[in-house]
């Protein structure tokens, strides 16, 4: 395998750049094994040349995204997992809805959409399918866009839906030509899209979140943003469903287990702001005047107590310490009745003065926690909780202070060992998850190499079968040619009779030919004098249209076929075509505002009557049109039939001019 880090982390920067696609939060080694398995279909040495190649052959990204984004899923994966979801998650969610709420739900990385569809499935189930489309919506995301336009087709082959039950097979599918499709009526409650788990924003306020066998792909920094994401994403209650290789040691801040063992979690909310912690006052504490009711056994058990005390006066001058006191704070009966801040205790281990003066002023209990105190004489600091109490009379005046000296030196050390033993815990638990998410992951490639294989195993199969079946059929027409040959050798003495006879044909044909010769002479002088007649037809065409094109009325010529043969400048000026765009095209699809209908029965009338001995024949009408500027235009249309000497029809021209009144 290709041991060069830097051209890694290059090839890395090309596919962030270029595609925009960012693998860095991804484990190091899983895509250093995924993109190896390309180098070696690729016959390449290092990421260098693989680097080369996908700017040589862009079609190479594609193949390769197919391979780092592992899409292995199915429906109800895991089924016992389901069932407890569907089972004690799903009750619980709705309970907390209430009636009529809208349910949110997110599938992160849903590859080719099983598991949201499985989602779907459930809740149609519990909810009915009028509730179901009214109440639920389901975000399902992906990196992969062509996984995401499998999952928005929505349609899956018979082994796909091996794990769907038969009632819900029959219920929420439906057949089609490339294998079921799910309801289209309860697929608009899915909605497919792209997202980046570790650059885009989550989506808000859903009530359950999938991310099954998604995480196991990122490394532990990569996976911290992420869950905490999924914690900002989830509402309070939120429901969290992992995968089989995935759990959340270091999350406990956030997410409860709901079933550990099936990967459920529900989000552990904020506490609500202004709460606090009430304070219990410790034993040892005197809540009674130090000058009255004084009694041998109150001042025996305040002596010998386990806990450092001292008491003060409203003077603040040292009224009241134990034995445990005295001795730690080389303390003796001349202190009693001197002023605090001239004993050493005031200052050390802690500054106490403007401590004791708070608590006179607000009359409330101050702690101090850990405070460590390096005694001289001793190797290990020692470590003390310190509480500083108001000391009231019955009536709520304030009497005095007492000041307690918890010392939890050997509590500090147990809970320093602990938290060792904790981080200690925490990191083998994370080699732990993270071997177990490398087992899980290598268990989906070879999953999906196993289904590669499967598939070429079809394949083979198929072109197996579609070889016998080619053989077979080159057997048949082997037969077939065979009888072919036979029928072609009795066709073969067919065509020698056939030949003698064809020769006898020949002759007549000959003669035939030899009448046919002269008749061809006669034909000859016929097209001749054809030839003539159209020359004559052409001279006259030309003189109309020279004739025509001298007049300034709009003049158009059409022929037998009511083509267009002649289109004046005069025509051009009042309907805004021009010669070339009207040659050539019928009157009747020209563009224009004359009403061609009524001059075109009139001009197929004067074709089909032909021309009236000696005159031709001609014919008049008015019309109302409207010219090339859209204004309406009436005008008089006069129509002549064009024919040759022999009086056969050869077209009409209609001479189009304004009236008076609209000339002006």
């Amino acid at each position: 395998m290709p041991g060069d880090e830097r051209e890694f982390d290059d090839l890395l920067l090309m596919l962030k750049e270029t595609r925009g696609f960012d693998f860095t939060g991804y484990k190091r080694t899983t895509l250093m094994r995924r993109i190896s398995r390309r180098l070696e279909a690729l016959k390449l040495r290092d990421y260098g040349e693989y680097r080369d190649y996908l700017e040589l052959e862009p079609e190479e990204f594609n193949r390769l995204f197919d391979s780092l984004l592992i899409n292995v899923t199915a429906f109800f994966r895991d089924p016992a997992a389901w069932q407890t979801l569907r089972e004690t998650v799903i009750p619980s969610l709705l309970a907390s809805k209430g009636p009529g709420k809208v349910i949110r739900i997110w599938s992160a990385g849903c590859a080719t959409g099983e598991e949201a569809y499985s989602l779907a499935m459930v809740l149609a189930e519990e909810l009915g399918m009028d509730d179901f489309r009214e109440r639920v919506k389901i975000y399902a995301t992906d990196l992969d866009q062509k996984a995401l336009q499998t999952a928005r087709t929505a349609v899956y082959s018979e082994r796909q839906l091996a794990e769907v039950p038969e009632d819900l097979r029959q219920t929420y599918f439906e057949p089609v030509e490339a294998g079921f499709a799910f309801r289209r009526d309860l697929r608009r409650q899915l909605i497919f899209g792209r997202n980046d788990l570790t650059r885009d924003a989550p989506i808000s306020r859903v009530d359950l979140l999938l991310a099954r066998n998604t995480l196991m792909y990122f490394n532990s920094e990569t996976q911290l943003s992420i869950v905490r994401r999924f914690h900002f994403a989830l509402s309070d209650p939120g429901y969290l469903f992992l995968g089989k290789a995935e759990m959340l040691l270091n999350h406990g801040d956030r997410f409860e287990p709901v079933n550990l063992r099936m990967r459920l979690f529900k989000k552990i909310g904020s506490p609500p702001p202004g709460s606090r912690t009430t304070w219990a006052p410790g034993a040892g504490v005197s809540q009674t005047r130090p000058y009255v009711r004084h009694t041998v056994l109150q001042a025996a058990a305040l002596a010998t107590g386990p806990v450092a005390q001292i008491a003060l006066d409203r003077s603040r001058n040292l009224v009241l310490a134990n034995s445990r006191a005295e001795l730690l704070f080389n303390l003796n009966p001349r202190d009693i009745g001197r002023p605090f801040q001239d004993l050493e205790v005031s200052y050390r281990p802690v500054e106490l003065r403007s401590v004791i003066e708070q608590v006179e002023l607000d009359l409330r209990v101050a702690e101090l926690q850990d405070v460590t105190w390096h005694r001289p004489n001793t190797p290990e600091p020692s470590v003390f909780d310190i509480a500083v109490v108001p000391l009231l009379e019955p009536g709520g005046e304030l009497v005095g202070v007492g000041v307690t000296f918890h010392e939890v030196t050997r509590y500090r050390q147990l809970r320093d060992r602990l938290e060792q033993t904790n981080r200690e815990l925490e990191h083998a638990y994370e080699e732990l998850q993270s071997t177990n998410e490398e087992l899980e992951t290598t268990n989906e490639e070879l999953q999906s190499t196993n289904e590669e294989l499967e598939t070429t195993n079809e394949e083979l199969q198929s072109t197996n079968e579609e070889l016998e079946t080619t053989n077979e059929e080159l057997q048949s027409t082997n037969e077939e040619l065979e009888t072919t040959n036979e029928e072609l050798q009795s066709t073969n003495e067919e065509l020698e009779t056939t030949n003698e006879e064809l020769q006898s044909t020949n002759e007549e044909l000959e003669t035939m030919n030899e009448e046919l010769q002269s008749t061809n002479d006669e034909l000859q002088q016929i097209n001749d004098t054809l030839n003539s007649r159209s020359d004559e037809l052409k001279r006259a065409t030309l003189l109309v249209s020279s004739v025509v094109r001298s007049l300034g009325d709009a003049v158009a010529v059409i022929d037998t076929d009511t083509r267009v043969v002649i289109w004046s400048p005069g025509a051009e000026e009042l309907w805004g075509l021009r010669a070339d765009e009207a040659i050539g095209c019928r009157l009747a699809s020209l563009d224009i505002g004359l009403p061609v209908a009524e001059l075109l029965t009139r001009a197929q009338r004067m074709l089909e009557a032909g021309p009236e001995p000696g005159n031709g024949r001609a014919d008049a009408v008015t019309l109302d049109g409207v010219n090339r500027r859209g204004r309406p235009a009436r005008l008089n249309a006069e129509l002549s039939l064009l024919h040759t000497d022999d009086m056969s029809p050869h077209g009409v021209i209609m001479v189009m001019n304004l009236l008076q009144q609209e000339r002006e």
